[in-house]
């Protein structure tokens, strides 16, 4: 028996762990372990588990069809993975194990515990790349290094790929009769406090409603993607991020998609498509750079040094932050979006991030786990990379002089305020000409339903900058 074990890869096509797991003859089952205080450790927004958990529903239905069984264990940690495996293992007679490898570092420490476990009754574990187009370790320096900046790595990345090349693999064939799925609701291994086990309707799940999307973005936006994607109102990404996170579609299938749609996979910025491509680049970049530094699992930042930094913690201005309550408008839009949708703009993330680290001077840390906290698309490479990035902390940071002004990134890239009256409410009849900054306008109309700003970002530019510079003396 071969059993595999599905985590962040919730799809039937293109996932190395099961097209191993079904080469050659022999009966294949299929596994999936739910973690539910580990979850909540690491932070995960009950809007992914429900994402997820609908998704595994949709997975144990589609591997029944197929005469592979889906089984379910419910496990509180990690810690307690080896012993459960291994008693799985043992009922249903497995001696090969398949997974896609994981990399960040709590889960790698977890895999290693279950090889060394399943070792002992001689279950050999195969483990796999699922996650990356091209696997941790394989994109080097000249020096046989792996790469801390961005540019470098995109062009080895871009000749890397060239070199190799990879192929797309279709879902495993019917293995045996049909088999019966019970679904997750009827069953008691989900605590009760996540709600219905169903879809959010916003994000569909399923690997046809990922590759649609995926086909409509590259169909219908791609090409602007360029001009485009800073524009919250507009719908100018792919919005994919959920299902990326989720590995219901797998970053190889998307690279291909875009390679089939203009006929050549572009290798600069003149080439259409090449913008895109970039940002799965970048994903892959800081999966890679979790690998290389294990440190980025544990709250640490890519630049020691900034370890010394003076952040803040202050309560109530996080507090502020998290409810959309600053008296910025573009950052208190994106927050509530975030707040109800559970996803939010990548140009918006940028500008709240660059807030809370850069205006009110407050440990990225707490945004980071405050994102994951509520984000259906959580993922620790890319949230991490994001927000050291912001907070010029991490990799290819921008120099810490660059603070991003909330009101003039309103201004460019909300320009009509059509994504901050949608989501901000009390600014809702207001004229575009004020719309950034309202306060005047308030005053006039003798109403005091917004918050005044709660810093001067002028100021507090400075002071930032200030912050950076006392780790040059």
């Amino acid at each position: 028996m071969k059993l595999v074990w599905f985590r962040n890869d919730l799809r039937l096509a293109d996932n190395p762990a099961l097209r191993h797991a079904c080469a050659g003859d022999g009966p294949v089952a299929a596994l999936f372990i739910i973690s539910p205080t580990q979850w909540r450790q690491h932070k995960m927004a009950p809007i992914r588990q429900r994402f997820m958990l609908a998704q595994v529903d949709v997975l144990g239905r589609e591997l029944a069809a197929l005469g592979i069984p889906l089984h379910l264990l419910r496990v509180e940690t990690f810690a307690e993975a080896p012993a459960a495996l291994s008693d799985l293992c043992r009922e249903l007679g497995v001696t090969q194990l398949y997974a896609n490898q994981a990399i960040e570092i709590d889960e790698q420490r977890r895999d290693h515990a279950v090889s060394a476990a399943l070792a002992e009754q001689a279950v050999s574990c195969h483990w796999l790349n699922g996650c990356c187009v091209l696997p941790p370790g394989r994109v080097l320096t000249g020096s046989g290094e792996m790469f801390k900046v961005f540019t470098p790595f995109s062009r080895a990345w871009l000749k890397a790929l060239d070199e190799e090349g990879f192929v797309i693999h279709r879902a495993p064939a019917r293995r045996g009769e049909s088999l019966p799925w019970q679904p997750l609701a009827e069953r008691e291994l989900v605590d009760e406090g996540l709600g219905e086990l169903t879809a959010d309707p916003r994000w569909p799940v399923g690997e046809a409603e990922a590759l649609r999307r995926l086909n409509i973005f590259l169909e219908q936006a791609v090409l602007d993607y360029g001009e485009t994607r800073d524009f919250p109102a507009i719908a100018g990404t792919s919005v994919l991020s959920p299902y990326l996170a989720a590995g219901i579609i797998s970053p190889r299938q998307c690279v291909a998609a875009l390679q089939q749609r203009l006929g050549y996979r572009p290798q600069s910025k003149a080439q259409p498509g090449f913008v895109w491509l970039n940002e799965l680049v970048w994903r892959e970049f800081y999966r890679h750079l979790l690998v290389l530094i294990p440190t980025l699992s544990m709250n640490r930042p890519f630049k020691a040094e900034t370890a010394a930094l003076p952040w803040s913690w202050d309560p109530d201005a996080f507090a502020a932050w998290c409810e959309g309550r600053t008296g910025y408008p573009i950052v208190d839009a994106a927050m509530r979006c975030l707040n109800t949708t559970g996803w939010m703009h990548n140009r918006l993330r940028m500008i709240v991030a660059s807030f809370l680290t850069k205006d009110l001077h407050i440990h990225w840390r707490l945004g980071e786990d405050y994102f994951m906290s509520r984000l259906i698309d959580g993922d620790l490479a890319a949230n991490n990379g994001g927000w050291q990035w912001a907070a010029g902390t991490g990799a290819d940071a921008a120099p810490y002089f660059r603070v991003f002004n909330p009101t003039t990134q309103g201004q460019r890239f909300d320009p009509q305020g059509e994504f901050i009256r949608t989501w901000v409410t009390e600014l809702a009849d207001i004229p575009a000409a004020y719309v950034h900054q309202p306060h005047d306008w308030l005053r006039l109309k003798g109403r005091r339903d917004y918050p005044a700003p709660m810093v001067d970002h002028a100021v507090a530019r400075v002071r930032a900058i200030e912050m950076f510079r006392s780790l040059e003396k």
